[in-house]
């Protein structure tokens, strides 16, 4: 995307760039650029630039994209940018900064500090007090799609669309501590207490008023008509691990760690998964439910990948096994968990899923509010 290169064109999918401001408070100041960036005048003068009769005319306009090329401009389109299982480390939707893993860490910082701020001043004077989940839902969820272009890195090979002799490197696998990182830094968002909400906060939304139903922007809650505290961590825990349990990333990290061990494979990142949630101590209260939510996010997206048709045939075997190592974990006399009732549940699941991988007794974990504004998956290249 344009954004790592300065946002350095016009037609990218840019998001609105926050800091913090000295005094730890979020700035908008710069929100969007303005101008037209460097990928725009290397389009115009490609399109449009005129040459001296006896010009090399082909020669010249090649000469312009491999000078953009040595500058880090890079030409990807949108498909190879939107799907969840893409691979391009620097390709993504709506994502800010040069590096991916980088601009995570600093929007995680940057979000928080807007939690922290959030109250009833986020909507105006006289506004239904319910109202303040549809602009929770954009702040809490801020995160949403810089987190997908971190994960991408996992697995993540970059490429370009190579001609002979242009000179460019026409695959390279992310170097393998850049892979670790980013798994580091996205599963550092599933922390309880980076998707847990203020109390203040929770007292203060109510049911919402007739005329103001529930709509596909706002949390599929199941507390009804109470705000559900828990379903903004579970919404945003699926959409995190959906990207790190993809089926053709699943198949680049063995394919990749076999060619090279250096490289994360997808028994490496599976453990890492399971590790930074189900082994990890959970808390009492309101973060310890985070926590178990989270842990069934992981289970249910794990007994899916192990019995994915699409999976190849190691991707399942590495997921099974992981699976039941994860059982003989929860069997252990004293597991990290001491909530008993979260184990038994998991326990059986987990038995049921064995007797029947095409049938699995979980609950499905509940799906972020509509993010992306523009297409799909499905129908990038659709104007239907």
């Amino acid at each position: 995307s344009a954004s790592t290169v300065n946002r350095s064109s016009v037609m990218d999918y840019p998001p609105p760039y926050v800091k913090l401001a000295a005094d730890g408070t979020p700035d908008v100041s710069s929100a969007y650029a303005t101008g037209i960036g460097e990928w725009d005048k290397v389009s115009i003068a490609f399109g449009y630039q005129g040459f001296v009769p006896g010009t090399n005319e082909a020669a010249a306009l090649s000469k312009i994209l491999l000078d953009a090329y040595g500058r880090g401009l890079r030409y990807l389109t949108d498909q190879d940018a939107r799907p969840a299982g893409s691979s391009s480390s620097v390709a993504h939707l709506w994502d800010s900064g040069a590096n991916a893993v980088d601009e995570l860490n600093r929007l995680m910082q940057a979000r928080g500090a807007a939690l922290k701020r959030f109250g009833e001043n986020n909507i105006r004077e006289d506004a239904p007090l319910a109202t303040l989940e549809d602009v929770l839902v954009p702040l809490f969820m801020l995160h949403r799609y810089q987190v997908e272009a971190a994960s991408k890195l996992v697995g993540g090979m970059d490429y370009a669309f190579a001609l002979r002799g242009d000179g460019q490197t026409p695959t390279q696998i992310v170097a393998p501590a850049e892979q670790r990182r980013a798994l580091a830094a996205v599963l550092a968002t599933l922390k309880p207490e980076v998707l847990a909400l203020p109390e203040p906060l929770l007292k203060m939304i109510p049911p919402r008023p007739p005329d103001y139903e529930r709509g596909r922007e706002h949390f599929k809650i199941r507390t009804s008509p109470a705000f559900d505290a828990l379903a903004p961590a579970e919404a945003a825990a699926q959409h995190t691990l959906q990207f790190l349990f993809n089926p053709e990333r699943a198949a680049r990290l063995v394919e990749f760690h076999a060619r090279n061990a250096e490289n994360p494979g997808l028994q490496e990142v599976l453990e890492a998964i399971v590790a930074a949630t189900w082994k990890t101590p959970h808390d009492e209260g309101y973060k310890g439910q985070i926590a178990n939510a989270v842990d069934m996010v992981v289970l249910y997206d794990l007994m899916a990948l192990s019995a994915n048709d699409h999976a190849s045939d190691e991707v399942r075997a590495i997921a099974r096994l992981e699976l039941q190592q994860l059982k003989r974990w929860v069997y252990a006399p004293l597991p990290a968990i001491k909530d008993q009732a979260h184990i038994a549940l998991a326990s059986w699941q987990i038995e049921q899923f064995e007797k029947d991988p095409k049938q699995i007794s979980a609950t499905p974990p509940a799906e972020p509010p509509d993010g992306p504004p523009i297409g799909t998956d499905d129908d990038w290249d659709s104007w239907d």
